[in-house]
């Protein structure tokens, strides 16, 4: 009788698939053997779950479809100084002419008032507009438009920038190894710092940081640089005079331009000074970049963290080049370069004659690296 209880108690156990007998001796192989089952299915499961998750760990790609036009290179200027096309050189112009020019014109639905997507034998352009916020939507906007494939593009943020005095010169050329927030975290005013001989007024703030820094994919970085470290950028008589006597005929300062890299301090706001110099030095520092600071802009934080979320961060590029520094220079102030006072040179000074030369060197650096990517030399 007792034997007969046991089997059936075992039975209805099988049924339920969830039967132990933790005192009953008959009933441990059993038992055991229906665990090692359920253990086995578990990890069958999750097996086909992590490989479902790799399959479609990149956005785009669970989304192309067959005749969608494919995109190899997306390129990403700031703004334009009039059109694309009237000589009027900004950060987009000598690109466009380059690799659009004579190509197909989209409106994008939810990207900036004006701007086109302009697309020609697998390389697009797009002017973003100014800011952290005008970026990220127009890059989102642009990767969720359902006419083109982006789920193997490059993109490559292109344009001027301030760079950092005592490592860059006005009219070099920087491949960007990161990107860092220089508004997320705490500030202060450094009038109310209680340590009156500070030289920072930054404070890191860990709840930010999965956006506040993006690490840039290392293996491509070095690729590019290698493509791009000896092209030959010019610079003018005036802004090597004035960066001679500014700077007290510094090495740094007075050296030919060079294709360098760096890590790029991102903010809304543009500012200037030692302080807020001092502040990126930190910032880079705080964040492990493996570069030093060597540039600030307005934009770029935000596009690395739209090509992280939609899995294209490690084909996300940044060439930036120098038309000014970080800190007052030619015995300006916030008031004679922004508000109403006068300049004691009787202009801002911020880039002498530097701008259009600089904008020719980032133009020569960018398109040697495009060529590599779309040759096969950089991947």
């Amino acid at each position: 009788m007792k034997k007969r209880l046991l089997a059936a108690m075992m039975v209805l156990g099988m049924t339920l698939g969830l039967a132990q007998m933790p005192v009953m001796a008959e009933s441990t192989e059993l038992t055991t053997e229906a665990a090692a089952a359920q253990t086995e299915t578990s990890a069958t499961e999750a097996a086909g779950t992590e490989a479902n998750a790799e399959e479609t760990e990149n956005p785009l790609t669970a989304q192309a479809v067959a005749g969608q036009e494919k995109i190899k290179v997306l390129l990403l200027p700031k703004f334009e100084i009039g059109t694309l096309d009237d000589g009027k050189v900004g950060e987009g112009e000598l690109l466009y002419k380059e690799y659009c020019e004579g190509g197909e014109a989209y409106d994008i639905a939810g990207s900036l008032s004006g701007s086109k997507l302009y697309v020609k034998d697998g390389v697009a352009l797009y002017v973003t507009g100014m800011g952290k916020v005008n970026a990220a939507t127009s890059l989102t906007s642009i990767l969720n438009d359902p006419r083109f494939d982006f789920s193997d593009t490059y993109i490559i943020s292109v344009g001027c920038a301030g760079s950092a005095i005592e490592y860059g010169t006005m009219g070099d050329v920087f491949i960007i190894t990161s990107a860092v927030d220089y508004d997320l975290g705490h500030k202060a005013d450094v009038r109310e710092m209680t340590n009156s001989d500070s030289e920072t007024t930054w404070y890191h703030d860990a709840s930010y940081d999965g956006s506040a820094f993006k690490h840039l994919n290392t293996a491509l970085t070095d690729q590019v640089y290698e493509v791009t470290k000896d092209v030959k950028l010019e610079t003018t008589d005036q802004t090597r005079k004035f960066m001679k006597d500014e700077f007290d005929d510094a090495d740094w300062a007075v050296r030919d331009p060079k294709v360098l890299k760096g890590t790029t301090v991102t903010g809304d706001n543009y500012w200037k000074g030692k302080y807020d110099h001092a502040n990126a030095i930190l910032i880079a520092k705080t964040y492990d970049c493996p570069d030093p600071y060597a540039t600030t802009e307005m934009e770029d934080v935000a596009l690395a963290d739209v090509a992280d979320r939609y899995g294209l961060l490690d084909r996300f590029l940044i060439i930036r080049d120098s038309v000014n520094t970080d800190v007052f220079m030619s015995g300006n102030t916030p008031g004679t370069l922004w508000g109403d006072e006068k300049a004691p040179t009787g202009d801002s000074a911020e880039t002498f004659d530097i701008f259009p030369t600089s904008m020719e060197n980032g133009y020569k650096v960018t398109k040697a690296a495009v060529d590599a990517i779309l040759g096969g030399e950089v991947k």
